[in-house]
């Protein structure tokens, strides 16, 4: 997943200074706004979406964001189901209980 990140971001660094010039809009991205699209956008297999959330910010934060976003997602739904996070991530992956 990181080189996929990484291959991404230089790919959209020159972009990003293209639409820079073109006078786009410019504004700052958060990690967590980036983290959330790049999810959304590759549950929903939309490559291009992706790419664009991955040269927000860098590989790292886009990282720590992923990683936010997944415990918080873990916790959520084992609130909701009324089990453990370790449970509930083990079930999300297919993983036989521990």
């Amino acid at each position: 997943m990181f080189g996929k990140v990484r291959q991404a971001w230089g790919k959209l660094q020159g972009a990003a200074r293209e639409e820079r010039g073109a006078g786009r809009d410019t504004r700052t991205h958060n990690l967590f706004e980036a983290a959330a699209v790049y999810v959304s956008a590759c549950a929903e297999n939309d490559q291009e979406r992706s790419d664009e959330a991955a040269g927000w910010v860098s590989p790292e934060a886009l990282s720590f964001g992923v990683n936010e976003l997944a415990c918080r997602a873990v916790i959520a739904l084992a609130r909701e189901r009324g089990e453990s996070p370790q449970t509930v991530a083990r079930d999300l992956l297919g993983l036989p209980a521990a």
